[in-house]
């Protein structure tokens, strides 16, 4: 096993099943990876599928060098791709070859990062693998019924197993997903280690002022999927008195929006939720620090970044009490959890918080901001980076 020097730059090779443009967590994490890595004076390269039709090509970007693959849709997604492997293999042994990679990082165990895997223990190089997958977020693009959906995601479990025990360190977001794949995958040792956010980026800068909102106003912020379950919010907010005049943001977009949009015309709440659609930088930003809660709904979050940026924002949350959700509440002090996909209980637990003195509700916003303290982006990069210079699983955990 070749091990990478521990003072010099390091040239670092992410293998990412979906990255920017895609828009979901993984994404996210993979492009605050690369950017992370290259501040800190690596040599960074990102592997990744080409967001349409066409042949492969390399891109030089600030967060890193790009390299896309040549990729096809899938029917039951409006931007996921494919790759095949008979398309890919050979590109990257010709990659490997060409930019000669220290270590590489794979995002999940699915075609691109189990064929960059596959290619690093053929040539001995390290290998860092990070899950950010769940069975369950492949249910709604699966036209299946059920009982194959459970032995897909069984297969699913299994292939993780394979593929990931072969990487010299195995890490994923959470604690509670750590414990899955040491049941369901059979990963003895899987290092939880939150993506990260840069908290500050959320906060109010020294002489900032920011309008509120006229009304109560809830933020939603994601794919508009089936799992996130936002039809769930919409019909709380419906039940909600009407006294309280709450309101509702949806930021994000995804094949599910012309369904909640119709739900929103049928309860009539045209003028009480807005679809803001997809958002800049900047856009999410002032969204969140403009939000008096932050919901997330959703049952399949392996972390929720998102989540973890209103925080950041100093906002309260309400979250389903599902998957790795109930680790960013302590209910009570700085929001609330409620029943999965129960709109009567999320209605209420709203209710509960906008009938809080507002002194109240902003201590609840700080008791989030100091809860983000644990999720810090540069220590999730110092750990990478121990990680890739050659720490390993016993070293880190305490």
């Amino acid at each position: 096993m070749t091990m990478p020097d521990t003072q010099h730059p390091l040239t670092i090779l992410i293998a990412a099943d979906t990255y920017p443009p895609h828009v979901n967590g993984a994404a996210q994490f993979g492009y605050r990876l690369a950017k992370g890595m290259t501040a800190r004076g690596h040599d960074v390269h990102v592997l990744a599928c080409r967001p349409g039709k066409g042949k492969s090509f390399s891109e030089f970007r600030d967060e890193a060098t790009v390299h896309r693959l040549r990729s096809h849709s899938v029917p039951t997604h409006e931007y996921f791709r494919i790759t095949f492997p008979w398309e890919i293999k050979k590109e990257i042994s010709l990659l490997f070859d060409r930019i000669q990679p220290d270590v590489v990082h794979i995002q999940s165990h699915y075609m691109i990062g189990e064929h960059v895997l596959y290619e690093a223990v053929k040539r001995g190089i390290r290998i860092v693998a990070t899950n950010h997958f769940m069975p369950e977020n492949l249910n709604p693009f699966l036209p299946f019924p059920q009982w194959f959906k459970d032995i897909v995601g069984r297969i699913s479990w299994k292939d993780m197993g394979k593929v990931m025990g072969q990487a010299d360190v195995v890490t994923t977001p959470t604690p509670l997903a750590a414990k899955a794949m040491h049941q369901h995958a059979f990963l003895r040792k899987v290092l939880p280690l939150s993506n990260g956010i840069d908290a500050s980026a959320y906060e109010l800068k020294a002489g900032e002022t920011l309008e509120r909102h006229p009304s109560p106003t809830v933020l939603f912020v994601g794919r508009l999927a089936e799992e996130k379950h936002v039809d769930v919010l919409i019909d709380a907010v419906a039940k909600t008195p009407k006294d309280l005049d709450i309101h509702l943001e949806v930021v994000g977009g995804g094949e599910v929006r012309p369904a909640l949009e119709a739900q929103v015309a049928r309860l009539g709440l045209q003028d009480r939720v807005k679809f803001l659609g997809m958002a800049s930088d900047a856009e999410l930003r002032e969204a969140y620090l403009a939000a008096d809660v932050f919901c997330m709904p959703g049952t399949a979050e392996l972390q929720s970044l998102v989540t973890l940026e209103a925080m950041s924002a100093s906002t309260p949350v309400l979250l389903a009490d599902a998957m790795a959700l109930p680790h960013l509440v302590h209910d009570g002090e700085n929001g609330h959890l409620f029943t999965p996909n129960d709109s009567d209980d999320l209605a209420a637990k709203m209710a509960r918080l906008f009938t809080l003195p507002s002194d109240e509700l902003a201590a609840m916003g700080k008791t989030s901001r100091e809860m983000v303290e644990n999720h810090s982006i540069e220590r999730t990069l110092r750990t990478f980076e121990d990680l890739y210079r050659g720490a390993s699983y016993d070293d880190l955990v305490v």
